[in-house]
């Protein structure tokens, strides 16, 4: 298990799906998503009960608080490159309503970057976050990530354009 200062990272259990499935359909959270076909309940826990095995090449972690030891979100990290020494956050996020505030996400990117460098070796962990997704972009600051590129206009919402930012973040920047 993958310990910070709020939350642990664990392996997804096949339970953790219907709050997931719920997650997913938060308007809050959906918004600032990739947007696919809607899918059941059922087939979600299908879903869940056949993931694949986390690899180092790609992983699903449950963000869990410490002290309740509740599942309030998850964070994947994947399309790791060993040769290059580079991994990205393919998605964060706190599910959780009562934990979106107060440090939740920000100490479980801090937690999954640590990992990445002191355990898997890598130099670089990089991800893409909507530009008006302003939370999210101060949480990742605040780990410290900076701003390296722009798509324009590059996701779309409830009929809006937005653009991408990439950011990332050096081995020797975690704070």
């Amino acid at each position: 298990m993958l310990s910070g200062e709020r939350v642990h990272l664990r392996a997804l259990e096949p339970a953790d799906s219907e709050a997931m499935w719920r997650w997913y359909h938060d308007p809050e959270i959906g918004r600032w998503m990739d947007t696919s076909p809607p899918i059941s309940l059922a087939q979600n826990m299908d879903k869940g009960a056949n993931r694949p095995r986390n690899t180092f090449e790609q992983m699903l972690l449950g963000i869990e608080t410490r002290q309740e030891r509740r599942l309030i979100g998850y964070v994947a990290l994947g399309d790791t490159d060993f040769i290059h020494g580079e991994a990205t956050v393919q998605s964060i996020a706190i599910g959780d309503r009562d934990h979106r505030h107060g440090g939740y996400g920000s100490d479980a990117l801090r937690v999954i970057c640590r990992y990445a460098f002191e355990q898997m070796g890598l130099h670089r962990v990089m991800l893409w976050v909507v530009a008006d997704n302003t939370a999210a972009v101060r949480a990742y600051t605040k780990v410290g990530f900076v701003e390296e590129g722009r798509r324009r206009e590059a996701f779309r919402t409830q009929g809006r354009r937005h653009d991408f930012l990439m950011m990332g973040l050096l081995s020797s920047e975690l704070k």
